[in-house]
């Protein structure tokens, strides 16, 4: 893999780790529009590079929401940024659990199989019409059915622990390429009554733990001589990073403006226009 080939792969997951597209399912296209050939161990540990630099873009665009929450949290202070926290992790159990106990199954989907990428993007199609179609547009606002303002009500957090569960469900069955994480959570959340904003901000805040324990587990396998990164080499990773780092910056606070306006149909066009297209080619 050269720099070059690492830059278009980073500022491609920069944009589609955060835009309801699948920023695995794009790795993948590119990789085959551009003839990489990684083994699936390879292509696994240089999209978690990228995912990493995507997450620190995380917590540098919403750091003034993520200071408060490791302050409360750290500190035990039982306010709703605790809580807030405990619901995050509730939602990474399910992913936790895939993780450990169908690594393998997982890495076997990244490989080049531009099919099943083409299948999932339909799925993410599907999943953000259906989401825009039959969310609760009254809830969102902060009304109910009968027109009376009931924003009061909604607190700071207003996603409840199922919620955040079944969240956190989506997210898992979403480490499939081509299968949006984002588009997946946010969906859910949306088809389950949360709020736009709140949808949108947990949703990129409930990734942060999955990376990077996945990031500290690769390190470990590196470290222990397990790792087979060779074929990718330091420098690619560095521009990848970097490029996934800037990039993901400017889309994250994009994608919570649109996410606000309800603009996620035409991401589910997209998504049906490439996924047709990756099965026919």
């Amino acid at each position: 893999m050269s720099w070059l080939d690492a830059l278009i792969l980073g500022i491609v997951q920069g944009l589609a780790e955060y835009l309801p597209i699948s920023s695995s399912g794009h790795l993948e296209i590119f990789r085959d529009i551009l003839g990489l050939q990684l083994s699936g161990e390879d292509a696994l540990e240089f999209d978690i590079t990228l995912h990493v630099a995507t997450v620190l873009s995380t917590i540098v665009i919403l750091w003034k929401e993520f200071v408060p929450l490791c302050r409360s949290f750290f500190t035990f202070k039982r306010d709703a940024n605790f809580y807030y926290v405990l619901k995050i992790l509730l939602s990474c159990i399910p992913i936790a659990i895939v993780g450990l106990c169908f690594k393998d199954f997982v890495e076997s989907f990244f490989g080049g199989n531009l099919t099943t990428v083409g299948i999932c993007l339909l799925v993410t199609a599907s999943l953000l019409t259906f989401a825009y179609f039959f969310r609760n547009p009254a809830r969102e606002a902060g009304y109910n059915i009968k027109g009376i303002d009931t924003r009061h009500r909604f607190k700071a957090h207003d996603i409840t622990w199922a919620d955040a569960f079944i969240i956190g469900c989506a997210q898992a069955v979403a480490v499939l390429p081509g299968l949006s994480r984002s588009g997946s959570t946010i969906a859910t959340g949306l088809l389950l009554g949360d709020r736009r904003d709140k949808i949108a901000q947990f949703s990129f805040f409930m990734v942060i733990i999955p990376i990077l324990g996945e990031a500290l587990l690769d390190i470990k396998d590196m470290i222990g001589g397990e790792g087979s990164g060779q074929a990718i080499g330091f420098l690619p990773l560095a521009v990848g990073f970097l490029a996934a780092f800037l990039v993901g910056c400017l889309a994250c606070r994009w994608m919570i403006e649109l996410v606000k306006r309800g603009g996620l149909i035409w991401f589910a066009l997209y998504c049906l226009a490439v996924g047709v297209l990756c099965i026919v080619w």
